[in-house]
């Protein structure tokens, strides 16, 4: 079916789709790593997920008012919240405050800014601009979140000793974990400036993708995927640095002292 230049994709074109997923999940299965049933359940929650957001959007596009997007982003940034939670082993010290606290400032400004002052729209709640684009800021933002939070607390665990002398030797809580910190926001950078490097010679980014395939010109979308991109790195770098200022002082005591082991 085509409609507008668009080829709109039937279920069993998406039934097809998903063989695929079934040949990795039968290749994971023949070589026992263990990960097969996750995978088959994940390509479900997937599927099930993204219909039930596509519904959602149509009938948010439809009454377009501030109200249902503000909540739709509330529970991005929330959902957003629970899945570092369940990925991250090892939590720092009011983990999720920290982590709520640096998403919602770090992403929530860039995303403020990057609507309002790039790309302009108005209503400022437009549901068809603010959805898409704060998800993948929260969305690219998360994963840096977490690459920064984890490696803060594996950090801190190898190097205790380290610190633990440095604050033996007038160090500060600041300067006997800054090492720690600086590896930290490396970590969650690191990610992010590979995709900017390899993107439009490794790979074709996939928002850029998407406009081109709905028949976007492909200069306005390549403007478009720079400008988000620069965007996501804003966001990650700022989020990543506010969990990682909260984060190594939950570490410490008032008195500058290294708090008991963390499980």
């Amino acid at each position: 079916m085509h409609n507008q230049g668009v080829i709109n994709l039937t279920l069993v074109n998406l039934a097809l789709a998903y063989g695929l997923v079934l040949l990795a999940t039968g290749l994971a299965y023949l070589l026992r790593v263990g990960e097969a049933r996750q995978m088959l359940w994940a390509s479900v929650r997937m599927g099930l997920q993204l219909l039930a957001v596509g519904y959602l959007l149509d009938t948010v596009f439809t009454i377009n008012t501030p109200l249902p997007v503000v909540m739709i982003l509330i529970v991005m940034a929330g959902f957003s919240l629970q899945v570092m939670g369940s990925r991250i082993r090892y939590k720092m010290p009011g983990f999720y405050r920290i982590m709520g606290s640096s998403i919602f400032i770090g992403c929530g400004a860039v995303t403020f800014l990057f609507c309002s002052l790039v790309v302009g729209y108005a209503p400022w709640y437009e549901p068809r601009y603010l959805i898409p684009l704060a998800g993948m800021i929260i969305g690219n933002s998360m994963n840096g979140a977490s690459l920064a939070a984890e490696r803060l607390a594996a950090e801190i665990r190898e190097r205790r000793e380290e610190i633990e002398t440095a604050i033996c030797l007038g160090a500060t809580a600041r300067q006997s974990s800054e090492t720690a910190v600086r590896n930290a926001f490396r970590a969650a950078l690191i990610p992010t400036i590979n995709t900017m490097a390899a993107m439009g010679i490794v790979a074709l980014p996939g928002m850029m993708t998407g406009q081109i395939l709905s028949g976007t010109a492909p200069a306005v979308a390549v403007r478009y995927q720079i400008a988000i991109m620069c965007a996501i790195t804003g966001a990650v770098a700022i989020t990543a640095y506010l969990i990682l200022l909260q984060g190594y002082r939950n570490y410490f005591t008032a008195a500058h002292q290294l708090r008991e082991r963390q499980n």
